[in-house]
């Protein structure tokens, strides 16, 4: 797993899901069904305001990462890659 200061994306969606993203230079398109950040938290009496993924990404050299991203000020920011 790296760890990673925020940084930000560009991200293209369709019906509401992630299906691509350029992150560091590098184009992924999404390789895996993507899962809310918020839905991994459980036992909660009340839902928290979080706007995230978690997803697979696969680049065009078939490198695959699997990102967490969060919607921070209207801004897409990618906040873990796990290698």
């Amino acid at each position: 797993m790296t760890l990673i200061d925020a940084t930000r994306l560009t991200i293209w969606f369709e019906g509401g899901v992630p299906y691509g993203l350029v992150w560091e230079g590098r184009h992924y398109r999404v390789t895996d069904t993507p899962t809310h950040l918020e839905d991994e938290i459980a036992g909660l009496t009340h839902p928290l305001d979080l706007v995230g993924w978690r997803f697979q990404g696969t680049d065009d050299d078939d490198r695959s990462r699997m990102f967490d991203i969060r919607q921070i000020g209207g801004e897409w920011i990618v906040v873990r890659v796990y290698e």
